[in-house]
């Protein structure tokens, strides 16, 4: 989760700080995102404290080391990445992962074929490797076979297969290329073959296959240049899962479109699906939101702190101990401290305020869940006893900040 970007904020005013923050110096009034709060509640005080960012991951490592372990060996429970202390923000496609460092650095590792390790090659790489030598990258995310970053000038960057790279082109690239001249992007997720984005202004762009509808632009065309979607400006956040996509309005509302052939988009329809953005319920009380990236299932937060799931659970994924898939969003539990929301292929995980992950169910053939062994689980199981999970990212593999 990015700290940049105008959603995930929960309407908590914190006492004035005379202190540094983070060392910068200054005040913190106003509204808070609600990593902050999570951080601050943990340690018991104000300012946010520095905490080392250490790298973790688990789960599928034997097709092309995308676990970055240097390994080709899966892992049942976290394992260090090296032993660098500044990650900073983590993306996630198809057997490769990509990452930031607060030096503004970017890296990569795992699967290179069709580029979408950025590297100029078609290399697998087992442990990160950097990817140019620039310093200015403020975020990365990734698609299916497909790699996005964001420089701190707000240029969007991608490379990859054809179909994820919007600059018209429609040619794969093996390295990072600028997609057009704007300097107002702030948010990049996607998968199998499209990709949604978010800019600064709060409109909504697409691009890539428009199968099922999955670009929300009330079509099912190909665009190989961004689109926007519809004339909103109040756009504050987006998860794509596999053919569909969830986004978050400034007003707290949830919207969804493309595929539903599980229910995944929460309007208690299934094979329907939807080409343009349908409102899921009528709350106004969204925070956070997470797709699968392959399993058909979705999750999201309140600003209440409570977890909500729906979709697909032929594996338990949803966490609600059952197997029987839900066409609208069900509270998982009764607890009201969850902070985030992450959703593997056919599995689910969340942090919640705490700094404790948990595990919430699903497939763990591959040790996907992190609990030490290939178990499946349909309820919330803590992984460790860890309380400095921050940030992660899901496929078939799961990366980890903390």
């Amino acid at each position: 989760m990015s700290d940049r970007y105008p959603g995930g904020l929960i309407r908590k005013t914190p006492p004035t700080i005379t202190p540094p923050v983070n060392g910068e110096g200054g005040s913190a009034p106003g509204i808070w995102t609600l990593e902050q709060v999570a951080y601050y509640t943990k340690e018991g005080t104000w300012p946010k404290p520095i905490i080392p960012r250490n790298l973790y991951a688990w789960g599928w490592n034997s097709y092309s080391g995308q676990l970055g372990d240097n390994t080709l060996i899966s892992r049942s429970s976290p394992v260090q990445i090296g032993s660098e202390t500044t990650w900073l923000e983590l993306a996630t496609g198809q057997y490769f992962a990509n990452a930031t460092k607060t030096d503004g650095t970017l890296w990569s590792w795992g699967y290179g074929q069709g580029g979408r390790s950025g590297h100029n090659d078609q290399i697998n790489r087992s442990s990160p490797t950097q990817i140019g030598a620039l310093t200015t990258w403020a975020d990365t995310f990734a698609g299916q076979e497909n790699g996005y970053g964001l420089k701190s000038d707000g240029t969007l960057w991608a490379w990859g297969a054809e179909e994820g790279v919007p600059d018209n082109a429609m040619v794969g690239r093996s390295s990072p290329v600028q997609i057009g001249s704007d300097t107002d992007w702030l948010y990049v997720d996607g998968f199998n073959q499209f990709a949604v984005s978010v800019k600064t202004d709060g409109t909504m762009w697409s691009w890539g296959t428009g199968l099922y509808g999955r670009l929300g632009n009330n079509s099912t065309i190909n665009c190989s240049s961004p689109v926007q979607i519809g004339s909103l400006s109040t756009w504050a956040k987006i998860a794509a899962g596999y053919q569909n996509t969830l986004a978050l309005k400034t007003d707290g509302t949830l919207w969804a479109w493309g595929r539903d052939n599980h229910g995944q988009l929460g309007i208690n329809e299934y094979n329907v699906g939807r080409s343009s953005p349908v409102q899921v319920g009528a709350l106004t009380t969204w925070l956070e939101v997470s797709a699968s990236t392959g399993g058909y299932s979705s999750m999201a937060i309140k600003n209440d702190g409570t977890l909500w799931v729906w979709g697909r659970n032929n594996h338990g994924q949803l966490g609600i101990d059952s197997v029987v898939s839900r066409s609208s969003p069900v509270q998982l539990g009764s607890d009201t401290n969850w902070s985030s929301a992450i959703m593997g292929t056919f599995y689910s995980n969340a942090i919640k305020t705490d700094g404790t992950w948990w595990s919430l169910g699903g497939q763990n053939n591959r040790g996907s869940l992190g609990l030490g062994d290939l178990v499946y689980r349909s309820s919330p199981v803590q992984l460790g006893s860890e309380t400095t999970w921050t940030k992660g990212v899901a496929h078939k593999s799961t990366y980890a900040i903390g």
